[in-house]
């Protein structure tokens, strides 16, 4: 549950202690920015497109405003777990604003805490025994925040085990698709195809979630961590940081804080990317944004450097459509456009991300 104003939210069933997340918006702090106002179902345009969206959220109980892009900010968990405290807290969201972090959309700052039991006895317990309540409880827990008075984004977490994307955006604002991420390779990229198998079902207001960023801890390559937060982009999954942000390196900050790859996240399309084309450890991903721009990701997960081609019939542009392509890692636009395809050398556990803009 991700709301405003710094209090706990507590969930208890049949004697159970359940994962919990307390969140503060930094919203009040910055001027000029707002998770709610930037979401907010007023803010939208009033043209067909958005008006179906509005349906949309009318029909269902959370009814917030709220998600139509996905979120921004940090969470506790996968740095600090349990070790916890209010002045690392307020340091975080102070370093969040000073960094300019908060600027750029990182403006939600969740507190994972686990109450009266271990994570693996939750874990246990959820699994086994209570599948029928749980899902009875989020409806319950959404008609409790409608009646809060303000807006609040309500995440849901049962670690992907009852297919939530299918049912989710009734109730939530995100669902989690998959188990706990951790900080290496493997691990990564399973998250990533559990996550993409549910692609058609992410629209504004509901997010497909592979659970938060581990770019920072140390765990994965510089590159690795490029592919991490590329492929957490254009899925348009919530782009919560999951490191110590007070203690950042350049490396770190230059990757979570690239704006061309956020705007690929956070483009109003809302459309969720997917892989279009897989051959062995070579993949393409792409997804459209607005103005009938298309992102377009190339990933090696293989052990060479090697060359992949993306071509334009498998990402959604007609065949013989001449285009601009704008490297978004590399902050260039091609000197030369490009008909049909385009290709691009990789290394190893390596991507190239583009923008493609059709121009004739």
């Amino acid at each position: 549950m991700w709301g405003k104003g710094g209090e706990a939210m507590k969930m208890e069933r049949r004697g159970v202690c359940m994962v919990v997340l307390m969140v503060c918006s930094l919203s009040s702090a910055i001027a000029g920015v707002s998770a709610t106002s930037r979401t907010a179902g007023l803010m939208l345009p009033k043209n067909g497109k958005y008006e179906c969206y509005r349906e949309r959220l009318r029909r269902n109980l959370l009814a917030n405003g709220l998600g139509l892009t996905p979120p921004m900010g940090w969470n506790s968990w996968n740095h600090f777990g349990c070790k916890i405290d209010e002045k690392m807290i307020k340091e975080t969201a102070d370093a969040l604003i000073s960094s300019g972090l908060a600027m750029l959309g990182y403006t939600y700052v969740n507190i994972a805490i686990i109450l009266a039991a271990k994570l693996c006895l939750v874990h246990l317990v959820m699994r086994s025994k209570m599948p029928k309540p749980l899902l009875h409880g989020y409806p319950m827990m959404t008609r409790a925040l409608m009646k809060a008075g303000r807006p609040i984004f309500f995440s849901l977490c049962e670690w992907g085990d009852l297919h939530p994307a299918l049912w989710g955006y009734k109730v939530g604002n995100s669902w989690r698709t998959t188990n706990d991420i951790a900080d290496n390779w493997e691990s990564m990229v399973s998250r990533a195809d559990m996550n993409e198998v549910y692609a058609e079902l992410a629209r504004p207001g509901g997010w497909n979630d592979p659970d938060m960023l581990e770019v920072g801890n140390g765990g994965m390559t510089r590159d690795e961590y490029i592919v991490h937060f590329s492929i957490w982009a254009i899925s348009k999954a919530p782009l919560l940081l999951g490191c110590d942000v007070r203690n950042m390196t350049k490396e770190t900050m230059e990757i979570v804080a690239n704006k061309e790859v956020i705007a690929v996240n956070q483009d109003s399309a809302g459309i969720q990317g997917k892989k279009v084309r897989s051959e062995g450890d070579l993949e393409v991903w792409a997804g459209p944004l607005k103005g009938y721009r298309v992102a377009l990701l190339l990933v090696n997960r293989g052990p060479r450097r090697i060359s992949i081609t993306a071509h334009w019939d498998d990402i959604g542009i007609p065949p013989n459509s001449v285009a601009e392509a704008r490297d978004i890692w590399e902050h260039k636009t091609l000197k030369k456009t490009l008909t049909g395809n385009l290709t691009a050398t990789m290394g190893s556990h390596a991507c190239k991300m583009y923008v493609l803009k059709p121009i004739s």
